[in-house]
């Protein structure tokens, strides 16, 4: 049985049955890295809590294509997620939100260095009400250095780790990710850096923050680029499809007008490559014995490899590649992706009921576990619709929660 055929629980109800059943995460952040770090932990068992502002919810809900007005971005990265709404900013909003830290063991937030503080709601006040509490803090640059009051995202992040500078034509411009890349790995990162505070906890019985700067996760993935310079003054070009480190690798455009992908890191693997298109002298010549070397010589390999590939169909060269055990994939687009067996074979597309809108079809959890797997429990839900069901269960009173409906709180 996948994830997906797994029971669902109310909406109104925490997570049952995952891993991080009985961790109580409150997310406060908004547009997308912290966000989404929630959901990953959502999607394992933990009971997560959308806090958004009243009037002002979470910009994901706007981002992208809608239908029926609804926003489809936002079933995905508030799947999992109880929703309720208060301003932080008011004096009922505030006492509130330390009501519900005090049954948390998470909070998630990227407001700009100093906000919380402003509000009465930083780490003192929030440690003050509960010591066993994670604080992560998710900004674009960090809480402390010249920038970290800036206003940043991970666009910024794209920029200033040097991804764009590497990425893209050698003789066109910086290219930065039509996606946002430096926000989901910060994302990744920062599930990771919650959990690695968790286990500390184990250990001291303490709470602590976690600041999380999106501009260095982006700079991690890069590889060893600070190391290449610092000793060798080295600074990786824009390469286009191509890579410094190894050839053949590229696209390379099939009879039928199809685009594939092919690789070559292992030089058992590049061996393979070339007999598969009838250049085996190739690797008798001396460069072709290290990936550099064939990499220096990306032009001639790639007009081997690019021809041979052009006079075939992408089925046939897929299967040639296959049977030579040389690794190759068709360049897919979201269709290509929907249809694809082995994606089917993983469930990673499945498939979520919403009340809203019905059958939906989104990316499945990251990963399986064979014991206590993960699941979609629900699709992003509207705009405050568990508040009440929230603030009743912290103990307010129907007086309490119309009070501060009245100061505009909620």
């Amino acid at each position: 049985m996948t994830p997906a055929d797994a029971t669902r629980p109310s909406p109104g109800a925490a997570a049952t049955g995952g891993p991080l059943d009985g961790l109580r995460v409150l997310d406060l952040a908004t547009l997308f890295a912290g966000p989404l770090a929630a959901t990953l932990l959502g999607d394992f068992g933990a009971e997560v809590v959308k806090v958004e502002h009243p009037v002002r919810p979470d910009p994901s809900r706007g981002h992208g294509p809608a239908k029926d007005g609804i926003g489809l971005w936002w079933k995905l990265l508030g799947r999992n997620k109880r929703t309720m709404t208060l301003d932080l900013s008011t004096p009922g909003g505030r006492e509130t939100l330390l009501r519900l830290a005090a049954t948390a063991d998470v909070v998630i937030e990227n407001f700009r260095p100093g906000t919380l503080e402003k509000w009465g709601l930083g780490w003192p006040e929030l440690s003050a009400a509960n010591p066993r509490l994670v604080l992560a803090r998710v900004t674009a640059f960090g809480q402390q250095g010249p920038y970290a009051r800036r206003p940043g995202f991970g666009t910024l992040a794209e920029a200033m780790s040097g991804f764009a500078a590497i990425t893209g034509e050698p003789d066109g411009p910086p290219t930065l990710p039509p996606f946002g890349l430096a926000d989901s790995i910060a994302a990744l990162t920062t599930a990771y850096a919650v959990m690695t505070a968790l286990a500390g906890r184990e250990r001291t019985g303490h709470g602590q923050v976690v600041d999380l700067a999106i501009i260095e996760p982006m700079l991690t993935v890069l590889g060893p680029h600070p190391l290449w310079y610092d000793q060798l003054g080295y600074v990786q070009p824009r390469t286009g499809n191509r890579s410094t480190n190894n050839a053949p690798r590229n696209t390379y455009r099939s009879a039928d007008g199809r685009w594939l992908a092919v690789s070559t890191s292992a030089q058992s693997i590049a061996e393979r490559v070339m007999r598969l298109v009838d250049r085996p002298e190739l690797i008798a010549e001396p460069w072709f014995a290290s990936g550099s070397g064939r990499a220096a010589h990306a032009p001639v390999l790639d007009e081997a490899v690019g021809g041979w590939i052009g006079r075939h169909k992408a089925d046939e060269v897929v299967a040639a590649f296959e049977e030579a055990e040389a690794a190759v994939a068709l360049v897919y687009d979201v269709r290509d992706v929907m249809a694809d067996p082995q994606f089917a074979a993983l469930d990673t597309v499945t498939e979520v009921e919403d009340p809203e809108l019905g059958p939906l079809r989104m990316q499945n959890v990251l990963f399986r576990l064979s014991g206590t797997p993960g699941g979609i429990r629900w699709a992003g839900r509207p705009h405050g619709a568990d508040t009440e069901a929230v603030l009743t269960e912290l103990g307010l009173s129907e007086t309490e929660i119309s009070a501060l409906r009245m100061e505009g709180a909620l």
